[in-house]
């Protein structure tokens, strides 16, 4: 059929928070008033299969998630290592690291070992150029399945979007399925830290959409045979939600619903993954006993958002019977493809809004702090080693080093965040930041002009909306 018969697009939503993005926002929403949209999706629960049908949308059809051929597989496995040790950067020299440490056995780092080998003459602008070809064409002369390139020419949409490159396992059949069929391909790239800490872009796109100018850099840098006409800056929706004022709860039912006191200041840490944050209970008891007891406001309470992707939640569990004046608010999301539910957007917002400072580990919630004008301080140094909860089996990593990496460094350089690199600076910093917490508000607000522009006003989903349509031929650029 020809090209300009094609019509409508096809949206991948490979994980949750791709569901969040795209379906919460509206942002796809606003696409399906002007052309029709197909949703190969992760369906999480039947509330949001049932959220989604009704008509919102032409077509909702179940992503799955079959495994390709193992030599396949192998082949992107290969790849990516090999674009790790060609990029360097230094979450990738990290990364490097930790695939290191868990090859434990005989042959695990045998494995390891050859693996690494290979990837040597290959880690080079061309050697990884070749690879990503190999890839491509293994994928399509092995491909498991006819199921998606016979589910693209039914559909035969004019463009095939990815809301998630980095979690593209279970859609890389899709992608290239409409890569065989010749239909235009876009991809979301999902975070700020993407392209310098999770590894290769497989299969190469059409098309980015990026959150910021630093990001459409990067990707123009490291993989140059992308074009600056084949990016587009639209921000990222998954903040559209702190900008909407119909995600704002009062102090008073914000309180209420996470038992806070509303009198009191709150001072809310964030946590990380377990592999990434160990033993992060003992960072978290160490704030709560820094915590000054008194202040014109009254004593600070400490809240605590536990990460929802964290694969050991029952880590905290001793912390919280020990100290159960310590908050710990139900995060509403579903295990199941690592959903938030909508009222977590509501949740998170307010959050925001109503603590008086925050506290994390080099985390994305340090942004987000800052788009409230709230005082952040980040944690620089390890947990105590007297540790308890410590064992052998965990990674041993410095919490240090998450400031170098490459998103992250200019964040704690450029004075929008106070980095605590002992326990004894991070007391002292808790006391600053609850006694002034105005002090550092225009390095904040200049920080977020340099990252964000204009993109932080709640309309990133409109901006994804558009530039889709555009893509599809709906639209003419401006």
């Amino acid at each position: 059929m020809p090209d300009q018969q094609r019509q409508g697009i096809v949206a991948i939503l490979p994980r949750g928070e791709a569901i969040r993005n795209f379906v919460y926002s509206g942002a796809l929403d606003e696409v399906a008033r002007e052309i029709g949209v197909t949703l190969l999706t992760v369906i999480p629960d039947e509330e949001y299969l049932e959220s989604v049908g009704n008509g919102r949308f032409d077509r909702v059809i179940e992503l799955g998630s079959r495994p390709d051929r193992r030599l396949v597989n192998l082949l992107r496995e290969q790849l990516d290592i090999s674009h790790g040790r060609y990029l360097w950067s230094a979450a990738a020299r990290e990364r490097w690291r930790r695939r290191d440490y868990e090859a434990t056995t005989p042959s695990g780092k045998l494995k390891r070992g050859a693996k690494k080998l290979l990837a040597y003459p290959f880690a080079n602008r061309a050697g990884v150029e070749l690879l990503s070809k190999v890839e491509q064409e293994a994928s399509r002369v092995f491909r498991s399945t006819d199921e998606e390139l016979n589910l693209l020419r039914e559909l035969n949409p004019a463009l095939v979007f990815n809301g998630s490159h980095v979690h593209s396992r279970n859609s890389i059949r899709a992608i290239h399925a409409a890569k065989q069929l010749g239909i235009p391909t876009a991809a979301f790239i999902f975070s700020w830290d993407n392209l310098t800490s999770q590894g290769r872009i497989i299969p190469p796109y059409d098309y980015y959409l990026v959150w910021n100018e630093s990001l459409r850099d990067q990707l123009l840098s490291i993989y140059p045979s992308v074009s600056e006409k084949q990016v587009f800056i639209t921000g990222t929706p998954q903040f559209d939600f702190h900008f909407r004022q119909e995600y704002f709860w009062t102090r008073e039912e914000f309180c209420a619903r996470t038992g806070a006191d509303p009198a009191r200041p709150i001072v809310l840490y964030t946590t990380g993954m377990d592999n990434h944050m160990p033993d992060e209970p003992r960072v978290i008891e160490g704030v709560y006993e820094a915590l000054p007891r008194t202040s014109q406001f009254g004593p600070p309470q400490l809240m605590v958002r536990l990460y929802p992707k964290d694969r050991r939640p029952e880590r905290f569990d001793d912390l919280r019977r020990r100290h159960p004046e310590i908050l710990f608010p139900h995060i509403p999301w579903n295990k199941k493809w690592l959903t938030p539910k909508l009222e977590d957007s509501y949740l998170l917002t307010n959050m925001l809004r109503h603590c008086s400072l925050g506290l994390n580990i080099a985390s994305t919630v340090s942004l987000e702090l800052a788009m409230f004008d709230k005082p952040v301080i980040n944690i620089g140094y390890n947990p105590p080693s007297a540790a308890p909860a410590a064992s052998p089996e965990i990674n041993p990593i410095n919490f240090a080093i998450y400031y170098d990496f490459d998103h992250y460094r200019h964040v704690a350089q450029s004075g929008a965040v106070s980095v605590a690199w002992t326990e004894s600076e991070m007391r002292g910093l808790l006391i600053e930041c609850l006694a002034e917490p105005q002090r550092n508000s225009e390095k904040r607000r200049a920080f977020l002009r340099t990252m964000f522009g204009e993109t932080l006003d709640g309309k990133s989903g409109a901006r994804v909306a558009q530039t889709l349509l555009l893509l599809a031929g709906r639209q003419k650029a401006e």
